[in-house]
């Protein structure tokens, strides 16, 4: 069984869970899941864990996200994005670049967000974008945001390109129909590509087709990312043998005279922890008090 993150390119068309649906039969395993949806018309990147590392996909749906965008400002739709059925039509001939620039600069930082009703967003057992196909339209609490990065890459009114770096469940298309309320005439996202999630970037995904090639080759394993690369910016520590068989059972250990990364531990930091053959076999987290690190999570078993 395959262990490990594959960084897949998600085309237009496909869902995320066509994406992973696809892997399955590619990788010839059931289990797999993935990062966070990815809307069937967005583009981008969609980390994809197989076998033990399905325990990270919370932790990358929690990570920071940038994007790049098309807003269409004068029209409103009723999924905010250029899919969706028009709900209003406003004239956007009198708004000037630095109006919008403007609009556009006041969503950094944090602000309150309210989900959109096409969203799998769970109300009362029920997914929001049931209950929108439906007819229904219930109320959603706002929920703060961060934009921690918003750019004008282009403006040709009434269309504007926007690179955004935000996190956890930022919808772009709501912001994109904030920024057009905000200007007075509405908006929509017209197109959406994700650049990255976390520290996985465009640049490195592959496309299904790519994975499918790979697989065929038998070179698919070559390309799957180790899960402790998740967790790169936590220190590294190396377990001493004698004291493998507590870490193999998670149990809390306690290190001396530990060198490099590990002198630089502090209390409440996580670290990686690695056998004695470099294989991650766990986070564990430090608490000087009592001079111990104890287990959050296991990875691997030997």
């Amino acid at each position: 069984m395959l262990d490990g993150i594959f960084n897949v390119y998600k085309e237009k068309g496909y869902t995320s869970h066509d994406v992973v649906a696809k892997l399955r039969g590619i990788a010839g395993q059931r289990k797999i899941g993935h990062t966070g949806t990815l809307d069937p018309d967005a583009e981008g990147v969609l980390p994809v864990c197989l076998g033990k590392a399905t325990k990270v996909c919370g932790v990358l749906t929690d990570k920071s996200k940038t994007y790049r965008a098309v807003l269409l400002l004068g029209r409103r739709t009723d999924t905010q994005d250029i899919s969706g059925a028009c709900l209003e039509e406003r004239d956007a001939s009198g708004l000037t670049p630095e109006d919008v620039e403007r609009a556009v600069k006041s969503f950094l930082g944090d602000y309150m967000q309210t989900p959109p009703m096409y969203s799998a967003l769970k109300v009362g057992g029920k997914k929001l974008y049931e209950l929108a196909r439906e007819g229904k339209t219930v109320e959603r609490k706002a929920r703060k945001v961060q934009i921690h990065r918003i750019e004008i890459q282009k403006m040709e009114l009434p269309r504007v390109w926007l690179e955004v770096e935000c996190s956890k469940g930022t919808y772009i298309r709501t912001l994109c129909d904030d920024i057009g309320e905000m200007l007075g005439v509405g908006g929509c996202m017209e197109e959406l590509l994700r650049t990255r999630v976390g520290n996985f970037r465009i640049e490195d995904s592959l496309k299904l087709s790519d994975l499918q090639q790979y697989r065929d080759t038998g070179a698919l394993a070559e390309h799957l990312i180790p899960v402790d690369r998740v967790f790169e910016t936590c220190p590294r520590v190396d377990v001493p043998r004698h004291l493998e068989a507590l870490l193999y059972n998670g149990n809390p250990l306690r290190l001396q005279g530990q060198t490099g990364e590990a002198t630089q531990i502090k209390d409440g930091d996580v670290v990686r922890m690695y056998d004695c053959s470099g294989r991650f076999i766990a986070l564990y987290r430090y608490q000087q008090k009592s001079n111990l690190y104890k287990n959050e999570k296991m990875f691997f078993s030997p």
